[in-house]
């Protein structure tokens, strides 16, 4: 069953995040994920959202979103995205 990876990442320092952008893509690509929606504009139905970015990311199972997640590829890149942004993430789904 699919699983989706959720993330509200408000971005702090955008040449760092840069970093991160230039290498997530291929790394991604090895882990059976789907991009469904990367969004810096969604459209707010109710509450307060104080992101600049939402991502939505489907994966075909848990394993195969944590493979991804967890991997040396991914860890290597994730630091930049953590350190240029305050961000949200979690994972939906069985």
């Amino acid at each position: 069953m699919a699983v989706f990876f959720i993330a509200n990442i408000k971005i702090e320092d955008e040449d760092k995040y840069q970093k991160y952008l230039i290498d997530v893509d291929k790394v991604f690509s090895k882990f059976n994920g789907k991009y469904l929606a990367v969004d810096d504009n969604p459209e707010i139905l109710e509450g307060h959202w104080d992101y600049s970015r939402l991502v939505l990311i489907e994966f075909p199972d848990r394993r195969s979103l944590k493979d991804w997640y967890y991997s040396a590829e991914y860890q290597e890149i994730l630091k930049y995205r953590l350190n240029a942004t305050d961000c949200d993430s979690i994972i939906v789904g069985q």
